[in-house]
């Protein structure tokens, strides 16, 4: 039923980058697990190959594709299982980038975007902070106007790419009052003198970078202002949408590829001179499982449609992710409860998958920050709607 989605070129694509994952990723994997640290030279061969241009214009070196080419790649490198791996591409492609090309100037675009969907430079977004997450209105990072440069001063946490891009997308308050949501969009390059960076240990996407960053006085040209100064706040919500509903795409892919695993595993084991696929308990459960990940994924399909014919879908985008990653969470749990022992060994993919998916329900957004934007809409008929 969902065929209805993809043209045969889609399925060549997906074939193709599946193909290119487990030759130049897969190979990699868990030492860039124990790491921390994905290799550099990984960057400049996805570019290579178009896969950080999937949605940006010819004009910049971009393919400008469908939004069903960005669904397929989500969803293949969720199947390798690395939710840190997959992150840093999809902070990279999906997060600063958009930026640059929605906010960036035409400079910025020729210097920054088009090395971006290259791969020769990484970026990352900087928006959450030690002491303000979801309450994006409340951040206390200040960037004030001095002659024709901008001063930075403060810091932000839980950065995907924070240690190891190139360059920084930064949101930040234009006016020193705590109480003001005049806020821009400033691109930093990593060297500006000012600017440090440290890593933290987290529970799962260990393959990616996280970061602390600090802004002592970083000195920025005024020309490192993206689109206007006081509406960042605006631009930071109108591009919520595409995160979220990335998130949610990511959720049932990794929970599709966990079920489509523990089927396999569930076919082989035998326990009691049967294989455990033929236990009643057991398939009855498996069925749930499926039902509700088919569910969001046709969902979620729906969702990717409406935005790619330019639908501002902020309910349903919180919905996705909201719903997703609750899903996946659940899928995987139940999953690696099929395997038993097995589930809980390093050796076995459930392990890591289980650490991995536990950020979903917190990263861009959290589920209890959704349900409150969702009630809004439902309840009290708030409309979402840019002010860009």
């Amino acid at each position: 039923m969902l065929d209805q989605y993809f043209s045969e070129e889609h399925k060549i694509f997906r074939q193709g980058f599946r193909d290119f994952l487990q030759a130049e990723v897969v190979p990699h994997l868990d030492e860039w697990e124990k790491t921390g640290t994905i290799d550099k030279s990984i960057w400049p061969k996805f570019g290579q190959m178009g896969y950080f241009g999937i949605r940006y214009p010819e004009q910049y070196g971009g393919l400008d594709l469908d939004m069903f080419y960005l669904v397929i790649w989500l969803e293949e490198m969720q199947r390798i299982n690395s939710g840190g791996f997959a992150a840093a591409m999809w902070a990279h492609n999906y997060l600063a980038m958009t930026h640059l090309l929605k906010e960036g100037s035409d400079e910025i675009k020729n210097k920054y975007l088009k090395a971006s969907i290259e791969g020769s430079m990484i970026g990352c977004l900087c928006i959450t902070e030690p002491f303000g997450g979801s309450d994006v209105g409340g951040m206390k990072t200040t960037a004030i106007k001095q002659g024709d440069e901008y001063v930075l001063n403060g810091s932000k946490t839980f950065i995907t790419n924070g240690v190891y891009s190139d360059y920084l997308i930064v949101i930040a308050k234009t006016e020193a009052d705590p109480t003001s949501r005049s806020m821009g969009v400033f691109l930093v390059d990593r060297d500006t003198p000012g600017l440090s960076a440290s890593k933290l240990d987290k529970l799962g996407w260990r393959a990616s970078d996280t970061g602390e960053i600090a802004f002592d006085n970083v000195r920025i040209p005024a020309s490192n202002l993206m689109g206007e100064e006081g509406k960042g706040f605006y631009y930071v919500m109108q591009h919520f949408a595409l995160e979220r509903l990335i998130m949610g795409i990511n959720a049932h892919a990794r929970a599709e590829y966990a079920i489509e695993y523990t089927l396999q595993y569930m076919s082989e084991r035998e326990a009691f001179g049967k294989t455990i696929n033929r236990f009643q308990a057991l398939r009855h459960k498996m069925a749930e499982l499926a039902t509700e990940v088919e569910v969001i994924k046709s969902f979620n399909y729906q969702v990717a449609a409406a935005l790619d014919k330019g639908e501002y879908v902020v309910k349903e985008a919180c919905m996705s992710k909201l719903q997703g990653t609750r899903v996946a969470d659940q899928v995987i749990y139940d999953c690696l409860q099929f395997l038993g022992g097995y589930g809980y060994m390093e050796e076995y993919p459930l392990a890591r998958m289980l650490r991995d998916s536990r950020l979903g329900p917190i990263g861009g957004g959290t589920s209890e920050i959704l349900k409150e934007i969702i009630s809004k809409i439902i309840i009290d008929k708030k409309t979402y709607k840019t002010s860009v």
